[in-house]
C-alpha cells in the first residue's frame, strides 16, 4: 500500500526548513526590536469562537476543519484554527486584558479546507498585533514593521496597497445594508462581480454611483484623499471622519519612508476589519496583509479595546527567497572521520568542536565531503589530525585538539 501525506498538506524538507527558520528568525528579531513579545495559542479552539460573533463569514466557516471534542455530554465542537488573529484576541481577553497596550507576535499554522486540493490546507503565518491603541501612528507602525521584515528578508519589488473598511462600510450602511450584508456585497464586488452594483438600492442611484467610483479610484499620496473628501462632502458628510483618519495614516506611512498605493478595491478579507486595511505584495505575489479591527474584542466579550495587526505568509515568502539568499548558519560544518579504533578520540574532539561553536558531524556512512566546510581526519600516527578545506582543497596537519580548534577559529 502506498503511503501518502494528507491531500493539501505539505512536508517541509531539511533544505526548506533552512529558509523557513530564516523567515521566522528575521521576523522574530524585527518584532523584538520594535518592542513586541512572542505568544502562542493552541491549535484547537472552540467552534463558537468563530461563529457566535460573526468573526468569520459563512463561506469561510464552511471551510474550517471541525469535529466533536468528546467530553461526556458536555462535548463541544472544536476547530483547527483557521485564523491567527481571533485566537490572539481570545487570549488577550482571557490572560492579559489588564495591559493598557499589548504588542504581541506569533508564528503559527492555520487550517482551511480547499475543495480543489490545489491550494494548501495548512498555512504558516508570522503575525503581529498591537492591542489597546487606536491612532494613525499605531496603524503606520504595523505597516512599517511588516515592510521592515520584508526588506530584511531581501524581498524585492515590495508593493503596499492601502484601503479603508470604515469608509466602505459607512457607504454601504448609508445604503441600508446590515453588517453581514456589507461583508457579502463587498466580497462579491471584489471577486469581480461589478454587476452586483446594478442591483443595489435602485432608489439610491447617486450613492451606488459613488460606491462604483470609489472602487475604481486609485492614488499614490495622502493629498489624493482631499479630492475624495470633496466628492463625498455633500452626499455623505459622515464619511469625512474616515477620510481624515485614512489621510492621517497615509501621511504617517509617508513620513516613515514607506511607498504605497491607495486602492479602495483591495479590501479583500473584509470580515472583522473596521478601519485601515493593507495588502503586501512581492512582485505579483500576495505575501501578507492586515488592518484595524476595533470591534473584534468587544464582540468576543472583552472590554471596548481597539486593536490592529497583520500576518505574513511564510510559504509564499519562502518561494520568493532566492536559493543564494543570505541565510545565517550557526557555525562552520565539519565532517569528522576516524581511523579504525579511534572512534572515542573522534567523538571527543567532535564534542570540543561543538562547544567551540562549530557544527561537527561524525562520518557514519557515505556522506559527501562537499556538503561540509572542513574535513577532519583522526589518525593513529602523526599527523594526528588532518584538516582539509573543502573549498580550496588545502590540507593542514596538527597534533592536538586545541590546535584544531584554534586553526578553525582563524579561518
Amino acid at each position: 500500500m502506498k503511503i501518502d501525506r494528507c491531500k493539501g498538506f505539505k512536508d517541509i524538507t531539511p533544505d526548506e526548513m533552512v529558509h523557513f527558520r530564516f523567515v521566522e528568525d528575521v521576523f522574530r528579531k524585527c518584532c523584538q526590536r520594535w518592542g513586541y513579545r512572542e505568544v502562542r495559542t493552541p491549535t484547537l479552539e472552540y467552534l463558537y469562537l468563530f461563529t457566535s460573533v460573526g468573526t468569520l463569514t459563512p463561506g469561510m466557516l464552511r471551510r474550517v476543519y471541525s469535529f466533536l471534542d468528546w467530553d461526556g455530554w458536555s462535548g463541544e465542537r472544536v476547530v483547527l484554527k483557521p485564523d491567527g488573529t481571533i485566537p490572539i484576541a481570545r487570549m488577550y481577553i482571557e490572560n492579559i486584558a489588564t495591559e493598557k497596550v499589548a504588542r504581541l507576535f506569533y508564528v503559527t499554522n492555520v487550517f482551511m479546507f480547499d475543495e480543489t486540493g490545489k491550494k494548501s490546507r495548512e498555512r504558516w503565518q508570522c503575525g503581529a498585533e498591537l492591542i489597546g491603541v487606536n491612532s494613525p501612528l499605531a496603524d503606520a507602525e504595523l505597516i512599517a514593521l511588516a515592510v521592515d521584515v520584508l526588506r530584511k528578508l531581501g524581498i524585492k519589488d515590495i508593493k503596499l496597497k492601502i484601503s479603508h473598511a470604515g469608509l466602505i462600510r459607512a457607504l454601504l450602511a448609508k445604503l441600508g445594508f446590515s453588517h453581514s450584508e456589507q461583508d457579502r456585497i463587498f466580497d462579491q464586488i471584489l471577486d469581480g462581480d461589478r454587476e452586483m452594483l446594478k442591483e443595489l438600492k435602485p432608489d439610491k442611484t447617486e450613492l451606488v454611483e459613488v460606491l462604483a467610483l470609489l472602487l475604481d479610484i486609485k492614488g499614490k499620496s495622502s493629498g489624493f484623499l482631499k479630492n475624495l473628501k470633496a466628492l463625498l462632502s455633500h452626499q455623505m458628510p459622515e464619511a469625512e471622519q474616515y477620510i481624515d483618519n485614512f489621510a492621517d495614516i497615509c501621511r504617517t506611512v509617508e513620513n516613515m519612508g514607506c511607498e504605497y498605493r491607495i486602492d479602495l478595491a483591495s479590501g479583500k478579507g473584509f470580515e472583522y476589519y473596521t478601519g485601515v486595511i493593507f495588502h503586501l505584495l512581492g512582485g505579483s505575489e500576495n505575501i501578507g496583509g492586515g488592518g484595524r479591527y476595533d470591534a473584534l474584542i468587544p464582540l468576543m466579550g472583552g472590554k471596548d479595546t481597539p486593536a490592529a495587526g497583520f500576518a505574513l505568509y511564510v510559504d509564499r515568502l519562502m518561494k520568493l527567497l532566492k536559493k543564494d539568499a543570505k541565510v545565517e548558519t550557526i557555525g562552520k560544518k565539519i565532517l569528522v572521520c576516524a581511523a579504525p579504533g579511534l572512534e572515542t578520540v573522534a567523538f571527543s574532539i567532535a564534542a570540543g568542536l561543538r562547544e567551540a561553536g562549530f557544527i561537527a558531524e561524525m562520518a557514519l556512512g557515505k556522506g559527501k565531503a562537499s556538503d561540509f566546510d572542513w574535513l577532519l581526519e583522526v589518525n593513529a600516527e602523526s599527523p594526528r589530525f588532518v584538516l582539509t578545506d573543502s573549498n580550496s582543497g588545502k590540507e593542514f596537519w596538527v597534533e592536538s585538539n586545541s590546535e584544531v580548534i584554534n586553526l578553525l577559529g582563524c579561518r
